[in-house]
């Protein structure tokens, strides 16, 4: 067996502190243990070594030439050890590493990747975009951010909300002229409507009722899309009535190009979700990048 792993580090710490003090009793209120341990550690070094490092009398202790030669032998390797260990430290206060994302493709999550990227230099970002990703295509991913509506199905993964956007139905005002203006949910089974974001997955609208439960609406959709820009554009067109965030379209329900449909229901928040494996122990760089996410969406908010 090597000589290194017969000797315990603990008792080399004890060593240097009774030889830097001249005193166990001191190293020993140092390193905060009681006399007796700091004893023991340097007997059994002393007994490993087959060596006396310390010469004791009742007034005074001083190392034996082997105690001064293994103290200016060690000295400099535990400096370096305790450089090494602080370093580690102060290094796992910094973001490292490879990301991996699965995002929509949107301008405001383009730009808060784009500043994290700019933050954190010593991570490596490895992004793949996709709106509504199967449930096959999710491993290997660090981070996957979707937009749903409504109540989420459960998984093994572990959902932060990143931005929520209050929705309107909406139409332009070429459809309302030749189309009949729904006034209950169960008209729009009657009238053209632009299913977006989960659209191809043929999910119902989702409203919810005074009590804040989901209520679920299906429509006639001849113009399904999974982008909310499409869905906009195809709403100005006078294609359908669309759920749109209000945030997306206020300028064009400003203008007049739109207006906001009132129902007995009001649809369910648009959310942007984070999601990303249940771990007991999730790396610091996915914390910090939702954190960076959620503080960006505050940003937006304000501006």
């Amino acid at each position: 067996m090597d000589m290194l792993e017969k000797i315990d580090q603990q008792w080399l710490k004890s060593f240097h502190c009774v030889y830097e003090n001249n005193s166990f009793k001191r190293a020993a209120e140092f390193l905060s243990l009681p006399t007796s341990n700091i004893s023991r550690h340097i007997a059994l070094l002393e007994e490993q070594l087959d060596t006396r490092l310390f010469d004791r009398t009742t007034r005074r202790i001083a190392p034996t030439d082997a105690g001064e030669h293994l103290y200016v032998r060690t000295q400099p390797l535990l400096e370096k050890l305790n450089g090494a260990i602080e370093e580690v430290m102060q290094h796992s206060h910094e973001v490292m590493g490879q990301l991996n994302v699965l995002m929509p493709d949107s301008p405001d999550l383009v730009q808060a990747v784009v500043s994290f990227c700019t933050e954190n230099p010593l991570i490596s970002l490895c992004c793949d975009t996709n709106i509504s990703p199967k449930e096959d295509f999710l491993d290997g991913f660090d981070v996957i951010l979707s937009f749903h509506r409504g109540k989420l199905e459960d998984n093994n993964w572990v959902a932060k909300e990143i931005k929520r956007w209050p929705s309107a139905v909406v139409a332009s005002t070429k459809l309302l002229q030749t189309s009949p203006r729904p006034f209950k949910i169960a008209d729009l089974k009657h009238v053209p409507c632009i299913n977006s974001f989960t659209a191809l997955n043929g999910t119902p609208w989702i409203f919810k009722n005074t009590d804040g439960m989901p209520i679920t609406q299906r429509v006639q959709s001849s113009f399904k899309v999974n982008s909310g820009q499409l869905a906009k554009s195809g709403a100005l067109a006078g294609l359908g009535f669309a759920i749109l965030p209000i945030e997306l379209c206020h300028s064009e329900i400003n203008a007049g190009f739109l207006e906001i449909i009132e129902l007995e229901y009001e649809p369910e928040d648009l959310v942007l979700y984070a999601f990303y494996a249940s771990r007991k122990h999730s790396p610091k760089k996915i914390a910090i990048f939702i954190a960076h996410l959620q503080r960006q969406a505050d940003v937006d908010k304000s501006t």
